[in-house]
């Protein structure tokens, strides 16, 4: 059977996160009924990331097998239309080798988390970024994330339903902007590894959060680290600005 990749974009608002859950919408079980409207007997789709609940996607990638020999871009049209009203979009699609596997393969994730500070709520962007009231130390929170660079155990930023088999993790790089919007300010927190912890991400910036509002020093930071303990974790931040935003091979399947 002919394996395709696709690169997806998604809101997470509306769905119970990536993975197919009994009861719940998920991402995956929208996307493969969708294939199913093309091919009945398609197989299940395996994707590069796990995504929970509220989280979103601008790069998201899936394989799958079909019967049928699709033009990638007849394959990506199809799917969209049948993919309608709900908020996920294929944004190409790419045949790969019969050994390519969205998560597997990967060498590379890469997350970005949106966090605006502003008094007024979100209307537009509701949903789609975490808000604080306050402005923030940006050049505290670097400080603290310096410590978090590098080979680590992450236990201490790890869900108590992690169910990686280890929690030592190798974290590439983290960078922090800001930016000044209208009547605020907004940060924005790349993070890059070869893969996370279950709420890695979001337990690191809800941690740089509390260094930014100086209720933590940049130094704490470490000594959470070094804990090792999940009750040394600052705050779990929400999920509404967190994006998965890129996935690395070793040859760019969409190129």
């Amino acid at each position: 059977m002919p394996r395709y990749a696709l690169k997806i974009e998604y809101h997470g608002g509306p769905f119970s996160g990536w993975q197919r859950q009994s009861g719940q919408v998920s991402v995956q079980e929208t996307v493969e009924a969708a294939l199913r409207r093309l091919e009945p007997d398609a197989p299940a789709i395996a994707a590069a990331g796990r995504t929970d609940a509220g989280v979103h996607a601008t790069g998201q990638v899936a394989h799958c097998d079909l019967a049928k020999d699709w033009d990638p871009f007849r394959l990506s049209e199809a799917l969209n239309f049948h993919l309608k009203p709900a908020p996920v979009a294929i944004l190409a699609a790419a045949r790969v080798a019969d050994d390519f596997h969205a998560r597997f393969s990967a060498l590379e994730r890469r997350y970005l988390f949106r966090l605006v500070a502003r008094r007024a709520p979100l209307t537009h962007e509701a949903g789609l970024a975490w808000r604080i009231l306050a402005p923030l130390d940006t050049e505290a929170m670097r400080q603290g994330a310096a410590h978090l660079v590098g080979h680590h155990d992450f236990t201490t930023f790890r869900s108590t339903l992690c169910q990686s088999k280890s929690p030592q993790k190798t974290l590439d790089g983290i960078t922090i902007e800001e930016r000044e919007i209208p009547h605020g300010r907004e940060y924005r927190f790349h993070l890059r590894a070869r893969s996370f912890l279950h709420n890695q991400v979001r337990s690191i910036v809800g941690t740089l959060e509390r260094v930014g509002a100086g209720s933590w020093a940049p130094d704490a930071v470490k000594t959470a680290l070094d804990a090792r303990d999940r009750a040394a974790c600052g705050p779990v931040c929400p999920p509404d600005g967190l994006y998965l935003t890129q996935v690395g091979y070793a040859e760019d399947p969409f190129a």
